[in-house]
């Protein structure tokens, strides 16, 4: 799919014509941060559209060299549609990635560029009363902070943890439950996909991906879903609690960390279990994960004369802890402890990193700006500073 900026400007310029149009046949609920919204006179359909950018500065420096480099850059720009088809059991979500980060330069087998452009094209049927089946292309139900979007993170960017371990995004099928017994939630999550990532059009190389969620909220649900956003926007008046667990199979992929990474010469099978949890009470909140992946057959695919690894599967573990308070005039400040500690076999160096972030929430997550300052600690390598503001701006 070719697909550029000067497209995805004439897309905009065409819904923005259509939504003006077509007014008089249909009800407009449009507010800020939460899109054009547009409803069928007849309620056959809905359209939601949304954009949002992140614009980063960020800057390190290593405690030897004492050189600062840094760079200003567009982190992410999305286009984004969802709504309702034929009926409001039918939904769906359409994701479009612009910047050169969303974007990505990941190589297919034929050395070809990868399109990355569509981040997300799913639909979600209702099947009965909290079942429901997913189509398409989506994120697999894997650790939480991947999960929660990127325009409602903590932090300026999500963990080490995540960098090196996440399932991202996937095409396949997935089906969720939800069911209550007194005040207790619990949520059943079950997917099957190709294992090979996003935008792969070619064959499945090895075998398929088969995850499993588990997700138990022992003190009812969190207030406008506030288990998948970071920081208490909201403010919990009761305590609010989400424990859960994922179980991930990927057989046979062709890529370094699963869905993710470069392309290596032989195949492996990985086994990924993360266990997570979010908890939130009257401006405070707190975010943990646990994350360990293992490659039975070995992670290792070749190595150079000196018997170091010249191609590896990405294994180990990884922990992530974070918490913060949001003060009554919207400012927060907020801590985060990740470490990530790699299988020998790979010869990747184990991280620490120790941040502090200060935020400014002007309208909820859809306009706000963001700082945070972290040590980087690297096994064998020096320690390093670095230094990010990011503004978000979300319609």
């Amino acid at each position: 799919m070719n697909f550029n900026l000067k497209g995805a400007g004439l897309l905009l310029l065409t819904l923005l014509a259509w939504g003006y149009s077509t007014q008089a046949q249909s009800v407009n609920y449009s507010k800020f941060g939460k899109g054009l919204q547009f409803i069928a006179a007849d309620s056959s359909f809905s359209l939601k559209f949304s954009t949002r950018f992140q614009f980063l500065y960020s800057g390190s420096q290593n405690e030897v060299t004492q050189e600062w480099e840094d760079r200003l850059q567009i982190r992410r720009a999305r286009l984004k549609f969802d709504g309702f088809v034929y009926s409001p059991r039918l939904v769906y979500k359409i994701e479009l990635g612009l910047s050169n980060s969303d974007i990505g330069s990941g190589l297919l087998r034929v050395h070809n560029q990868a399109d990355n452009i569509i981040l997300d094209a799913v639909a979600k049927w209702e099947m009965a009363p909290k079942l429901f089946l997913w189509v398409g292309q989506t994120k697999l139900p894997g650790n939480r902070e991947r999960v929660i979007s990127s325009q409602q993170l903590q932090f300026v960017d999500r963990s080490l943890l995540n960098a090196n371990f996440n399932l991202d995004r996937d095409a396949g099928l997935q089906l969720r439950h939800e069911h209550q017994a007194g005040q207790v939630v619990l949520r059943e999550i079950a997917s099957i996909s190709m294992g090979e990532g996003r935008n792969i059009t070619v064959d499945n190389a090895g075998g398929y991906d088969y995850t499993a969620r588990l997700e138990v909220l022992p003190l009812g649900h969190f207030t406008g879903g506030g288990d998948y956003f970071n920081s208490d926007l909201l403010r919990e008046k009761t305590p609010k609690l989400s424990v859960a667990a994922s179980f991930d199979y990927n057989h046979n992929t062709s890529k370094s960390r699963g869905q993710l990474g470069s392309f290596l010469s032989d195949n492996r099978s990985l086994r990924t279990i993360f266990i997570d949890g979010m908890f939130k009470y009257q401006g405070f909140s707190a975010m943990a994960e646990y994350a360990d992946r293992k490659a039975p057959d070995g992670p290792v695919v070749a190595v150079s004369d000196t018997g170091t690894p010249t191609e590896t599967f990405v294994t180990g573990t990884a922990l992530n802890a974070q918490a913060g308070y949001l003060f009554k005039t919207n400012w927060e400040v907020a801590g985060r402890y990740t470490t990530v500690d790699f299988a020998e076999a790979t010869q990747l160096l184990n991280q620490k990193q120790y941040t502090l972030a200060l935020s400014r929430y002007v309208v909820g997550h859809s306009l706000k700006v963001q700082s945070d300052m972290s040590l980087i600690q690297t096994e064998q390598e020096h320690d390093a500073f670095q230094f990010r503001i990011q503004m978000e701006l979300s319609l």
